[in-house]
């Protein structure tokens, strides 16, 4: 779902979940750059960015609603912690800003998810008025959604940095460097390109950027520890 009030330069998107059958859910999470403020079960908790796929276990009637922030907007719940040091991990946002006490009672007092997503897309817009974004790494970002492969030296020279400064900032803003994040993009395009079109799996990778099918295979593996046929249920 779109963000209501949040910035969709920052945000990009609200979501919820539910388990309503008899028995545990797992769901199948796999990188894409973001990093999600989630509320379950009476607890708040943030998932930093992912660097391979994982299983999540949903219990019957486990009820979620989250926020995704963009790749390169997570300081914004940061501060200035490097995003690098929640990387594949779930932590306690309460731990990284100070204004999680009066979130927490709205949370609480939300009577379903979609209030509390209406909580968490109206925390963030709240703080949006004070949050810098890092300019450079905001350009590089969309450069690497071209699709084309990233060169550093180029991109440095793109935003006026050096490479180690790119790196740096880039590492601390997005949790990864450029180089990764492109792949993960890359990857999350295939993903959409398989799920959305009746196309066959050469002509995803062919789509998506890759150098061929073998390619993407190698890809999909190292990302979603799986092939790209049990991945999308798409044939070569």
């Amino acid at each position: 779902m779109r963000p209501r009030r949040a910035p969709g330069r920052y945000v990009a998107c609200t979501w919820t979940q539910a388990n309503t059958g008899p028995g545990e859910y797992r769901q199948l999470v796999v990188p894409d750059g973001c990093v999600d403020l989630i509320w379950h079960d009476g607890t708040l908790e943030l998932a930093g960015p992912d660097r391979e796929a994982w299983v999540a276990r949903l219990a019957p009637g486990a009820v979620f609603a989250g926020l995704r922030l963009r790749p390169g907007a997570a300081r914004l719940l940061l501060g200035r912690m490097p995003v690098g040091e929640v990387r594949d991990q779930r932590v306690a946002p309460e731990l990284t800003t100070r204004e999680m006490a009066p979130l927490l009672e709205r949370l609480h007092a939300a009577g379903s998810a979609d209030a509390a997503v209406q909580v968490l897309d109206e925390f963030v817009a709240a703080l949006t008025p004070r949050y810098e974004p890092d300019a450079a790494v905001e350009q590089v970002v969309g450069l690497l959604r071209s699709g084309d492969a990233p060169h550093v030296p180029a991109l440095a020279d793109a935003v006026g940095l050096s490479e180690r400064q790119l790196r740096r900032r880039f590492t601390e803003a997005v949790g990864y460097g450029p180089k990764t994040l492109h792949s993960i993009l890359r990857f999350q395009h295939a993903v959409d390109l398989g799920r959305n079109a009746p196309i066959g799996l050469a002509t995803v990778a062919y789509e998506a950027g890759y150098a061929d099918q073998a390619h993407f295979t190698r890809e999909v593996r190292r990302l979603a520890g799986m092939t790209p046929t049990e991945l999308l249920g798409v044939g070569g």
